[in-house]
């Protein structure tokens, strides 16, 4: 049928047949013939409601074009006919008509005013390709003709179907969003943000700008356009936050657009707790907000006005700032994304440029300019919380905190150069609360791993010295704003500099640089510290040297680190008491080194053992019990015994400590251990059954020894002001009587050792025995105190019936042998009856020794027999030029019974045996050592002497 036979029903109905296949041409001719029934409306709902959404856009945009344009071409071969149509009449064309129920071009978002046809369809026709074919790539090709004719289609393009496209396809196309145009924009700010950048920072194999293309093409296409129908759901949802935040000087910069930022820059500051390399790089590859990529459809227009602007750029620069505070991780590298965070801030902000952080650590240039306000202890509360705050100052873009924020960032490098990594939140804290304990930990931590360095580069000690110096004051110390002796500015500030320098002397003689450290504090004009802290701390250094020792020999180890430390100042130690008891520690050390000496549990010998032990002297005990023989060295264990006095071992207050030794000390404890060492000796050569040398210790080494000596009140014990009564005396030696006593007990075994050679003693080993045990218990009565006389004298007297015993057998042996001579060789039978008569005598007189007497009646026997014992002694020293006077079987006179017959009558006198001066002179040193007992009067061995003359 010709064109103009088309009745408008048909041609509708044509026109909706022609837009369901596709036919763009024919329908193009078909509304140009029938302008006035097929006008712009009707064709755009046709359209609308019947063109296929998966037809590419490029197939009708240009239809579109001149359809709106009013230049539509028409096809010369077109014949609108029809089969459909040819069968129909004109009322059931009208009727099928009324029926197509075409989508009206009802405006989809609530604003003020609704756009042309056009827009309304173009934006329609968007979501019904997104919501049926989700095909948005084909969105541009549809809509960039057409951005020139409305600003909103232009905002909408941008901030809608932009960020989503590019999510989706161009930035992110492995991960695929679900998400339609119309849930998308029902997205809050946070939640937006959330989504556009849920993948931004995640491509570490990707070393392309990824993070700020994602801020600037999603996110700051996203904010494009003052669009209410996008954020009719967050003005609800941002009433809060508008509350929260206050302008710095217009009121007009806090709108729906500054809400949004904020919930981005909240996203770079939680990337610093968690990816700080993402926040870095955020900061890094972003200048803020202004900084949109709109791609093709930005054409230059400019969204935010100049107040917008600055306030973005202010909130931006505190949230970079804020990241670098948050950033938790302790590495170098952590530091310098923190270093190019403040970088790109100084320079948006057009501040001095500051050096790089490697220069910065050479520099240690002073940290001048800093707010007194800043530096209070309030300003860590903001460092804890609400660093985005207006009122942070720590946030600011102002130099003051930019300064600070290099100061801590420096003092964190050079803290992690030592070894010892920090952060700068760390930093900071130690900077504003000033807490010198604290503080003093953190130090501590950090010199030890300032100790470990090269041990031969002075110019590396020389170096780190000036570091710490300047963590303390941040290089202000000599400054009018930061002269301050006692305290400082730096991380350190509240340990006083007098401790900072002793710590690095200390540090600088554990690592062997005596030289340096001798130019530095002793040799050096202006002396860091004072005359007696640097004998303390050198003294210090040296003990701690001393106590890691492993080894106690003095010429390797720890404790040649102690000798040399001593050596290296003879100046400042030329009178130093320490610095001499230090000194005979480590000869005590040494010479203890060369026994092999094992504590509990296998653990061998160390030098800090003998420094703490509670009493040293009695480490010489286990030198003896672990080394045989040693006993007989008793020279040199007395030497170590006095070496341990000097020391000052010896000598400790009421914490245990060791306590300078005066004068009046040592003249009190040097006898005391001296003692107390042979007693240990006399105690080892009898437990290795040496009982000679054991003797010899005890008539040699402890018969000097006066009783009330041993038994009195110390000094530091007596009260001299008669309000408080004496402490009762002590006994100061506990051990001289006992080891003379244990020699008194000891026995012969068949493991004694045997002397080797006799002397004037008796050939009878068990005679001489008995009387070397008795002179040992002479001698332990003269030492004990009163209390334990009566054990004493028990052992005695068993020992003396012992004595009594071997001579009786003694004796009877030689008459046995007398008797036999005299039968063979004498005449007359004269020998024979002079032994009975000799035999009867010695019964008698053993009968009455061995009647039991009391401890009176011992005391005054003994007497009696002491005192002629000592006249025999005279009578012995007044004839020892003759010796050809006859020997008689009896050492008490002649066969009458006096012990001066044979004078009398003109005879010559006996000489006494051996064996009975030593019983004689026995029993003498009893009867002096008890006569207490019975109040006997002193035996004057002089006056007895004059007598006999």
């Amino acid at each position: 049928m010709a064109g103009s036979e088309v009745s408008a029903a048909k041609a509708i109905l044509l026109a909706v047949q022609l837009a369901s296949k596709s036919d763009i041409p024919a329908l193009e001719t078909l509304v140009s013939r029938h302008r006035k029934t097929l006008h712009l409306e009707i064709v755009l709902r046709i359209l609308l409601s019947h063109l296929p959404e998966s037809l590419d856009s490029s197939d009708y945009v240009p239809f579109l074009s001149r359809l709106f344009s009013g230049t539509l071409v028409e096809d010369p071969n077109f014949s609108p006919t029809s089969e459909v149509l040819d069968d129909l009449d004109e009322s059931e064309a009208k009727k099928k008509a009324r029926k197509l129920h075409l989508l009206p071009l009802t405006w989809p978002y609530d604003t003020d005013k609704s756009p042309d046809c056009l827009v309304c369809f173009l934006v329609l026709r968007s979501l019904r390709i997104d919501e049926n074919t989700g095909l948005i790539a084909q969105l541009p090709g549809l809509l960039r003709p057409f951005l020139h004719q409305s600003t909103f289609l232009r905002t909408w393009m941008i901030s809608t179907v932009l960020p989503l496209l590019r999510f989706n396809y161009e930035y992110h196309p492995e991960i695929a969003v679900f998400l339609t145009i119309p849930n998308f924009e029902k997205l809050d700010d946070q939640a937006g943000v959330k989504l556009l950048l849920s993948q931004t920072g995640k491509d570490t194999k990707n070393n392309e700008a990824t993070v700020g293309r994602d801020l600037r093409g999603l996110v700051g296409a996203w904010m494009y356009g003052d669009t209410r129908w996008k954020r009719r759901k967050s003005r609800i949802d941002s009433q809060a936050a508008l509350q929260t935040i206050t302008p710095l000087d217009e009121a007009h910069a806090v709108n729906e657009k500054c809400v949004g930022w904020e919930e981005v820059f909240k996203w770079i500051v939680e990337q610093a707790g968690t990816s700080w390399k993402t926040a870095v790089e955020a900061v890094e590859q972003w200048d803020g907000p202004g900084d949109v990529d709109l791609g093709e459809y930005g054409n230059g227009t400019v969204w935010l006005d100049e107040g917008e602007q600055q306030h973005l750029e202010r909130r931006y620069a505190r949230a970079a700032i804020a990241s670098a505070y948050i950033i938790y991780e302790d590495s170098e590298d952590a530091l310098n994304g923190i270093y190019r965070i403040l970088s790109r801030i100084v320079t948006l902000f057009d501040h001095d440029r500051i050096p790089t952080l490697q220069s910065s650590a050479q520099l240690l240039a002073p940290v001048l300019g800093l707010d007194e306000s800043l530096l209070s202890k309030k300003t860590t509360f903001h460092m804890r919380n609400g660093l985005l705050d207006e009122q942070n100052p720590l946030t600011s873009a102002k130099a003051g905190s930019v300064r600070f924020l290099q100061a801590l960032l420096i003092s964190a490098f050079l803290c992690t150069k030592f070894g010892f990594n920090s952060t700068v939140r760390k930093m900071g804290e130690l900077a504003l609360l000033q807490d010198e304990r604290e503080q003093q930990l953190e130090f501590t931590k950090l010199m030890l791993h300032v100790g470990n360095g090269p041990k031969g580069d002075d110019k590396y000690w020389v170096r780190k010295r000036n570091e710490l110096l300047w963590l303390r004051s941040w290089g202000t110390e000599e400054l009018s704003e930061g002269a301050d002796a006692t305290t400082g500015r730096g991380i350190f500030g509240a340990l006083a500099k007098d401790y900072v320098e002793a710590e690095l002397l200390k540090i600088l003689l554990t690592n062997t640089r005596y030289t340096l450290a001798r130019s530095i504090y002793e040799s050096s004009p202006d002396r860091p510290l004072s005359k007696q802290l640097l004998v303390d701390t050198i003294i210090s250094a040296a003990m701690n040297a001393y106590d890691n020792a492993t080894n106690a020999n003095k010429t390797r180890g720890g404790v040649k680190r102690c000798h040399d430390i001593l050596q290296a100042f003879p100046n400042s130690l030329s009178d130093s008491l320490a610095c001499n008891q230090l000194e005979n520690l480590i000869s005590v050390t040494h010479l203890l080194g060369e026994y092999r000496l094992v504590f509990k549990q296998g653990e061998p010998f160390k030098p800090v053992t003998l420094r703490v032990h509670g009493d040293p002297i009695s480490i010489i005990g286990k030198v003896l019990e672990q080394n045989p023989k040693t006993y007989t060295k008793i020279n040199n264990l007395l030497d170590i015994g006095r070496l341990m006095v000097k020391a000052g071992l010896t000598v400790r207050d009421i914490g245990g400590h060791t306590k300078f030794s005066t004068p009046e000390h040592l003249t009190e404890q040097i006898p005391i251990a001296e003692k107390r060492i042979v007693s240990m000796c006399v105690d080892a050569a009898l437990a290795e059954d040496d009982f000679e040398t054991a003797y010899s210790y005890v008539i040699t080494r402890l018969k000097n020894i006066a009783g009330p000596s041993h038994a009195r009140s110390p000094d530091i014990e007596r009260t001299q002001s008669g309000l408080i009564a004496e402490v009762p005396p002590k006994v100061i030696d506990d051990w001289s009587w006992r080891a003379a006593l244990q020699a008194g007990k000891y026995r012969r075994t068949k493991f004694t050792v045997k002397p080797t050679h006799l002397g004037n003693a008796s050939g009878n080993l068990e005679i001489r025995h008995l009387e070397q045990r008795m002179e040992c218990l002479s001698q332990a009565l003269r030492l004990a105190p009163k209390a334990t006389l009566q054990e004493i004298l028990n052992v005695y007297r068993r020992c003396e019936e012992e004595l009594e015993t071997q001579v009786r057998l003694e004796a009877e042996q030689e008459a046995a042998w007398d008797a036999q001579g005299d039968d063979q060789a004498m005449p007359g039978g004269f020998g024979a009856a002079s032994s009975k008569q000799n035999a009867t005598e010695s019964s008698t007189s053993r009968a009455a020794e061995e009647a039991p007497l009391s401890l009176f009646d011992l005391s005054r026997a003994s007497m009696a027999r002491a005192q002629s014992g000592f006249s025999a002694l005279s009578m012995l020293r007044s004839n020892t030029s003759d010796s050809k006077r006859p020997v008689s079987g009896s050492s008490f006179g002649g066969s009458d019974g006096s012990k001066d017959g044979a004078s009398e009558s003109g005879t010559p006198k006996p000489s006494m045996r051996k064996r009975d001066q030593l019983k004689n002179a026995a029993v003498g040193g009893l009867a002096s050592g008890i006569g207490w007992l019975i109040n006997a009067p002193a035996v004057n061995t002089n006056q007895e002497e004059h007598d006999e003359r």
